[in-house]
């Protein structure tokens, strides 16, 4: 057990890190106090930039037309977006303050138009409808918080009546060719921003009209694979959610069933495999862009298919895995511009692709693969002197804008999914042990680590030392393991099974419960603890990186 980690932990005030600016930052940091989250290091920078995140984060949760505080963007974008604020950076966001979440998801079905349309964001202004822009699925956001804090039934009831009746008006009005798919009739209705992608495209619908396009485009509509995904897996958890609330989900389930066949059918190339948005021509849109990783967030396809993307394009270090990844846009692909000085889509690496990145990971159980994007940024936003938008690519310097919330609650996530305490669908706890790298120039970014979250009113920390990982429960020695290996429990704290985190095969004793067990594990090789006995249950192997 590393004392010096675990002894700044218990010393550590969350008072003296972090100073109420505004009125509401009192009950927020409350609220903060009751989750129990602290996080400390023996050295490097990333303990104070994991305080100055949380600082920065209290600045973008505010109220907006005089209802609860709501999370909000950031930086120069004054108010809540569908496609990331009130989805994944809600979604992150619920794991430390639970209410927050809860009102931001609610003002959206709050402020729906009366024909079904959510806005798209949210201001001290009012709602805008002008366009849809989504992304993320907002079901599955609200599936993850509801069970992870309570199963209030009564906002499942109030969140599943708005996303139907969304549901309804996108296939009413983006249909317009009749192909099942989800179509964009603008650069904004995806948050494409300067993307090559929409080149020679209104960025707003027409007449800011989001039910019509520019009816003198040569190419519009677009058959857009990542709408079409993300309705697709929309309806995928409101069949969930639909039978959750004691209705049928095979109506939702036909219905995704439908659009993932849309989907494959006109936005997939079999000869590239990627996906493209398909013109009103019948032309492939061949610009190969984070579209690839939006399709693959929203639970597209099988571990095949993923691994697939993995070796051609995610981990090919001529296509999306920069030094600093994911780039926006193919590194191959002449229109690149790995400028990050203003907000584009058109090549750095955005933050917002950052944060919906482990759901397309995790989702096919490639856990290491997952490490070689944390570990780089952890590292820029160790020496970052702010939070910006995307970074570059190259260098990982700090672009676009400032205290913008995915990027501070990008550093929070991928703290505690590489050495932290993750709470997983109010089921099970994940301790994950490994230490952040030193990938900059050789300098510490953290050293040894130590983390804790209280649980069921039981307060859990972990710490991560060079070789070993250890969890105490109510300040006793509860499970100590080797390091490289994730942990998972139950909300209790009993062992269920272990992963291999690394590309080495890790090996040592785990003492639990009285036992000593030998492990052996490989990188993604998923073992089950029953009885003092682990077993492979899963062993996969690992995508490595590609060149070309």
């Amino acid at each position: 057990m590393n004392e010096n980690a675990m002894e700044k932990l218990r010393r550590m005030s969350i008072e003296d890190r972090v100073r109420p600016v505004k009125q509401e930052d009192p009950l927020l940091l409350a609220e903060w106090q009751e989750s129990g989250v602290r996080f400390a290091a023996s050295g490097g920078n990333l303990e104070d930039a994991y305080y100055a995140a949380l600082q920065k984060l209290l600045c973008c949760i505010v109220p907006i037309r005089g209802r609860n505080p709501i999370l909000q963007e950031g930086g120069i974008y004054l108010g809540c977006w569908l496609e990331s604020t009130g989805t994944i950076n809600a979604e992150l966001l619920s794991r430390f303050l639970p209410s927050v979440a809860e009102s931001t998801y609610l003002a959206f079905a709050d402020f729906q138009r009366d024909d079904g349309l959510i806005p798209y964001k949210l201001t001290e202004n009012g709602p805008a409808f002008r366009q849809i822009q989504l992304v993320t699925p907002l079901a599955r956001c609200i599936w993850n918080h509801y069970r992870l804090h309570g199963r209030d039934r009564s906002f499942l009831d109030m969140m599943y009546q708005a996303m139907a009746r969304y549901d309804e008006w996108i296939a009413l009005n983006r249909n317009t060719r009749g192909t099942g798919c989800v179509e964009a009739f603008s650069t904004f209705d995806t948050g494409h921003d300067l993307s090559p992608r929409f080149w020679h495209v209104p960025d707003t619908p027409y007449g800011s009209d989001a039910a019509a396009f520019h009816p003198d485009s040569p190419i519009l509509p677009f058959l857009a694979p990542d709408l079409t995904a993300n309705i697709y897996c929309q309806r995928l958890y409101l069949s969930r959610i639909a039978e959750e609330l004691g209705q049928s989900g095979e109506g939702w389930r036909a219905k995704a069933v439908a659009s993932l066949d849309s989907l494959f059918r006109y936005c997939y190339d079999e000869e590239d495999m990627f996906f493209y948005d398909l013109d009103r021509n019948g032309r492939f849109v061949r610009v190969q862009s984070d579209v690839l990783l939006r399709v693959m967030a929203c639970e597209v396809g099988d571990r095949s298919l993923f691994d697939t993307m993995l070796e051609r394009y995610l981990l090919n270090t001529s296509k999306f895995f920069a030094k600093y990844p994911f780039t926006s846009l193919a590194m191959d692909d002449p229109r690149f511009d790995p400028f990050s000085t203003y907000n584009s889509w058109g090549g750095p690496s955005n933050f917002l692709s950052l944060i919906r990145a482990p759901h397309a990971f995790e989702a096919h159980h490639r856990y290491v693969e997952l490490t070689w994007v944390m570990q780089p940024i952890l590292s820029a936003l160790a020496r970052a002197e702010r939070f910006p938008q995307a970074l570059s690519p190259w260098t990982g310097q700090e672009g676009f804008t400032e205290t913008y919330s995915p990027a501070i609650l990008c550093l929070m996530d991928y703290v505690e999914r590489l050495c932290g305490i993750l709470p997983k669908d109010g089921e099970r706890l994940w301790f994950t042990g490994l230490l952040p790298a030193a990938m900059d120039h050789g300098e510490e970014i953290a050293g040894s680590t130590a983390y804790t979250r209280i649980v069921n009113g039981m307060r859990f920390e972990l710490t991560n030392g060079s070789d070993t990982m250890t969890i105490l429960r109510d300040g006793a020695v509860h499970i100590q393991a080797p390091s490289g290996i994730r942990l998972i429990t139950d909300t209790a704290g009993k062992l269920e099974g272990i992963v291999g985190m690394s590309v080495r095969t890790v090996t040592g004793m785990l003492h639990y419960d009285g036992r000593s067990i030998a492990v052996e594990i490989k990188g993604n090789e998923q073992q089950r603890y029953q009885d003092g006995i682990l077993t492979t249950e899963r062993d996969i192997g690992i995508i490595y990186p590609t060149y070309r």
